[in-house]
C-alpha cells in the first residue's frame, strides 16, 4: 500500500481515554483530594494534642484565599464555583486554583499568540467610507467593529457575497465544488478532522491538487491525535505533499494550556472564497452516518474582500512559534470580487464582518458580540446552539431582551450528545421562560448549529456555543452580517426548523425526569469549569 492509500484508507484510531482523563480538570481535583486527604491524615496523626491550632490556620488559609478571588479578575459565576471548591476541600481547591491562575505554559502561549496578532494587525485595513455609511443608520454595527477591533484585525466589508448553508450536507457539496477550483492555495482549519467519507474525498481533492503545485495547509486541533486521527497524523500528511499540524499538540506534562482548544473551523480557497459555521470533517455532520439522531448544522461562505479576514485568522494561528512569518504573500492582493455579480449590485449586498475569539486576550469577544445582539433587538432574536451553560450577564441579557418584549427563541438539541450538559442546560429552563424567552427541542436529532439572527438585518453563523467552553477557554471564530441578502434565509431556516422541536413548557419542565433534574442541580455549581 503507497502513501496515498495509507492515508485515504487509515484504519480507525484506538481510543485514548486515560490521556484523557489524566489530562481532565477532574483528574487534577481527585488527585489534589486525595492528596489532601492523606496530608489530614498525617497531620492529625502528628499534631493530635495542636489540632485546634491547626484548624484555626486552614481557616485563615481559606479566608486568604476567599479575600484573593474577589480581587481576582474572573467571572462572578467561576468565582462563586472557586469559593464552593475551597470551602469543602481547602488545601486542594486552593492549590488547583493556584495551579490554574498560575498558567503553567499559559503564558508562553498567551505570547506567541499576541505576538502574531501583533505582527499582522498592518495587514488589514478598515474601509473609512464603510464605516461612514453606518454611522447613522442606529444600528451600532460601527461602535461593535470598533470594539472587534482593540483585540484584533477585524474589518467591517461591503461588497461580499454571503450564502447560508442550512444542512451541513449543502455546505460539503460547496466545499468540493470549490476545493476543485484551487489555483493557488488552501488553507483548512478545523477542530475535528476524522476519518471517513467526508474526510476521504477532501483528501483525495487535496492530494490531487498538491500534485499540481496548490499550497495546501491543514491545521487541527491536538485533540484529534488522542480520539479521531493516528499520532504524528501531520507527517503522513506531508508525504503526499500537504503541510500540517496540530494545534497545541497533547503532551505527557500536566499544564493549564492543554485547556485552551482551537475550535474554529475554517476553509479558504486561493483568497476569493471562505467557509465557517459548525461542521467538522466528519460523517455524522453530513448524516453520513447517525450518532445521536439527525444532526443539524450549519454554515456559511462568503465570496469578496471579507475572505482575506479568515485568512488572516487562519495564519495567526499556523504561524505561532515562528520568528518569521509570512503573511505578505497571502494577504496582499484583494479577494476577487465573484464574477456572477457586478459590481454595482455588490454595493447593495450589505456588511460582513468576520471575527475571531482567543482565550488569552481577556476579552470575551464572542458572549459581547451575542449580548450586543440582545441588548438592541427591537423584534426579535432567534438562537440555535448545542449547549445552555451561562453566566450570570448572558442569562440576564437574554432574560431583560425578553422582559421588554422581544421576542427570543432558542431551539436546544432534543437528543443530546452530552447528557450532564444537557441536564446543564436545563437548569436555566425555568429562569428564562418565566422571563418570557421561549425554548424549544429538535425532535429528530441533535442541534450542533450556532446561530444568531436579529430583526431581519442582523445574524452570526460561527462556531461560538452559548457555553462556558466556547465564551472562555477556545479559540472560535464567526461571520456576523449585517442586511446582507442571507439573513432571509437563516430566519426562514430558523422557522422550518421550529416546526420540528417541541416547546418546553412550566409542565414539561415540572415533569423533566428525576435524573437530569439531580444531575443539573448538583453538577451546575461546578459549570464554569467545564
Amino acid at each position: 500500500m503507497n502513501n496515498e492509500e495509507g492515508i485515504v484508507r487509515l484504519a480507525k484510531p484506538i481510543k485514548r481515554s486515560l490521556l484523557r482523563l489524566v489530562f481532565s480538570r477532574f483528574f487534577v481535583i481527585a488527585l489534589l483530594a486525595v492528596l489532601q486527604i492523606l496530608i489530614l491524615i498525617a497531620a492529625y496523626a502528628y499534631f493530635t494534642d495542636k489540632l485546634p491550632i491547626l484548624i484555626n490556620v486552614m481557616r485563615l488559609f481559606s479566608l486568604g484565599m476567599v479575600i484573593y478571588l474577589f480581587n481576582c479578575k474572573m467571572d462572578s459565576s467561576a468565582k462563586l464555583t472557586w469559593m464552593f471548591i475551597i470551602a469543602v476541600l481547602p488545601l486542594a481547591g486552593a492549590a488547583f486554583l493556584l495551579f490554574t491562575q498560575s498558567n503553567i505554559g499559559h503564558r508562553v502561549e498567551t505570547k506567541l499568540v499576541d505576538e502574531q496578532i501583533q505582527r499582522s494587525r498592518g495587514f488589514l485595513e478598515q474601509p473609512a467610507q464603510v464605516l461612514e455609511k453606518l454611522e447613522h443608520d442606529g444600528s451600532g454595527v460601527d461602535d461593535l467593529c470598533r470594539y472587534l477591533n482593540r483585540s484584533g484585525c477585524f474589518p467591517l466589508f461591503d461588497r461580499t457575497e454571503a450564502r447560508y448553508f442550512p444542512i451541513g450536507e449543502t455546505m460539503f457539496e460547496a466545499m468540493l465544488e470549490e476545493l476543485e477550483k484551487a489555483e493557488k492555495f488552501i488553507f483548512l482549519e478545523f477542530f475535528i478532522i476524522q476519518e471517513g467519507y467526508m474526510w476521504g474525498r477532501i483528501l483525495d481533492i487535496l492530494t490531487r491538487k498538491a500534485k499540481e503545485g496548490v499550497e495546501i495547509r491543514v491545521l487541527y486541533d491536538g485533540m484529534c491525535e488522542m480520539f479521531t486521527l493516528p499520532v504524528n497524523y501531520w507527517k503522513l500528511l506531508e508525504k503526499v505533499g500537504i503541510r500540517a499540524r496540530p494545534f497545541s499538540a497533547i503532551k505527557p506534562v500536566v499544564s493549564s494550556h492543554y485547556n485552551y482548544r482551537d475550535h474554529r473551523k475554517i476553509l479558504v480557497i486561493d483568497g476569493r472564497v471562505a467557509f465557517t459555521g459548525g461542521v467538522n470533517l466528519a460523517d455524522e455532520y453530513i448524516n453520513r452516518i447517525e450518532r445521536f439522531g439527525h444532526w443539524k448544522d450549519t454554515g456559511v461562505m462568503l465570496k469578496g474582500p471579507a475572505v482575506r479576514s479568515f485568512t488572516l485568522m487562519f495564519l495567526q494561528l499556523w504561524y505561532v512559534g515562528e520568528k518569521e512569518p509570512d503573511y505578505e504573500t497571502w494577504l496582499r492582493e484583494p479577494a476577487e470580487l465573484p464574477a456572477a455579480l457586478p459590481e454595482a449590485e455588490m454595493e447593495t449586498r450589505g456588511y460582513v464582518m468576520p471575527y475571531c475569539d482567543s482565550p488569552l486576550d481577556g476579552e470575551k469577544v464572542g458572549e459581547s458580540v451575542y449580548m450586543d445582539i440582545l441588548n438592541r433587538a427591537t423584534d426579535y432574536v432567534h438562537i440555535m446552539t448545542p449547549y445552555l451553560i451561562l453566566d450570570g450577564e448572558l442569562e440576564t441579557a437574554l432574560r431583560f431582551a425578553a422582559e421588554r418584549g422581544v421576542d427570543v427563541k432558542l431551539i436546544l438539541p432534543g437528543v443530546p450528545d452530552k447528557k450532564v450538559a444537557w441536564a446543564l442546560a436545563k437548569t436555566h429552563y425555568r429562569s428564562l421562560t418565566e422571563a418570557g424567552v421561549k425554548i424549544y427541542e429538535y425532535t429528530p436529532g441533535f442541534v450542533h448549529a450556532k446561530v444568531f439572527v436579529c430583526d431581519d438585518r442582523k445574524a452570526v453563523v460561527g462556531t461560538i456555543n452559548l457555553d462556558y467552553r466556547s465564551l472562555y477557554h477556545h479559540f472560535e471564530c464567526a461571520a456576523y452580517l449585517y442586511q446582507t441578502d442571507c439573513i432571509a434565509d437563516i430566519e426562514a431556516d430558523f422557522l422550518r426548523t421550529l416546526e420540528r422541536c417541541r416547546a418546553v413548557t412550566p409542565e414539561s419542565i415540572r415533569g423533566e425526569r428525576l435524573f437530569y433534574r439531580l444531575v443539573g442541580q448538583t453538577v451546575k455549581f461546578l459549570s464554569p469549569l467545564m
